[in-house]
């Protein structure tokens, strides 16, 4: 009769205590990751700076088309989805309104996070969950060998270079998804559009994307090297840190850019 009973508190007693250990791990690591990060800055010289050129080239030059190709797919959906409706009230101008802010503000960072997520965040989790499969982690500690500073710090410093700059060149292709169809669809010449777009847009909005895109880079790169230093040292626990560092990293990207939008809307008023 209580047997049910005792099998239920245990599993909830295991629950508990493995949330707790992985609360912990979490904690250890942004305390670990910001010490070696404060260290690595004040002492550039001990960055491992191949490694972190290695991970910028991987992580910024091989995106740049997909971020290109996605971003401009991106401004032409919504320019096109726009100008239907805008049509109907004869506002036809103000597409560039629409595209251009939605872009620059949200679509346009939101949309890199989305990509270097897919395809940083999983592959680094990959890279140490294999570490720790081989045990050349173990081997590391076994050494003296600080694993944050040598496998963490190189990966995050990358996308914290790289990912404005792909942020930038996002929101010119999704603008230009919006021109095309401001051109094509609607019959708006280029000048006007231009001009239109010049008028609406602000460095404001440009900078808003762009530190959002700084914040999306430190929660990439660190949820995916945490998830692949919590891997099991198995074939199966390398794919599950690489899904886990994706699916985290899409949640914390919505909702930090969330928090993101609601200080910056209010900072404008």
């Amino acid at each position: 009769m209580f047997r049910p009973v005792v099998k239920n508190l245990i599993k909830t007693g295991d629950s508990v205590e493995y949330s707790f250990k992985r609360s912990l791990e979490v904690f250890w690591f942004i305390g670990e990751t910001t010490s070696s990060l404060s260290k690595s800055l004040v002492r550039p010289k001990k960055i491992r700076w191949r490694e972190t050129f290695y991970y910028m080239d991987m992580c910024g030059r091989e995106a740049l088309l997909i971020v290109s190709l996605i971003c401009f797919l991106m401004g032409l959906i919504l320019g096109f989805q726009s100008a239907v409706q805008m049509q109907k009230f004869g506002a036809s101008i103000f597409v560039a309104d629409l595209v251009g802010l939605s872009v620059l503000r949200e679509l346009g960072p939101m949309m890199v996070a989305m990509i270097c997520t897919g395809r940083a965040g999983s592959a680094f989790a990959a890279e140490i969950g294999t570490m720790k499969v081989n045990e050349e982690i173990d081997a590391m500690i076994t050494m003296g060998i600080n694993p944050t500073k040598f496998l963490v710090i190189p990966k995050i410093l990358a996308l914290c270079a790289v990912m404005p700059l792909l942020t930038v060149v996002g929101d010119f292709f999704g603008v230009i998804g919006g021109l095309v169809i401001g051109m094509v669809q609607l019959d708006l010449p280029f000048q006007i559009y231009y001009e239109r777009s010049i008028q609406v847009l602000g460095p404001f909005d440009l900078i808003q994307g762009v530190l959002k895109s700084f914040v999306f880079s430190i929660l990439i790169g660190g949820v995916g090297c945490l998830r692949g230093l919590q891997s099991t040292p198995d074939a199966q626990g390398v794919g599950r840190a690489a899904t886990s560092a994706v699916l985290s990293g899409i949640f914390l990207i919505v909702f930090s850019d969330a928090i993101m939008t609601m200080i910056f809307t209010a900072w404008e008023l």
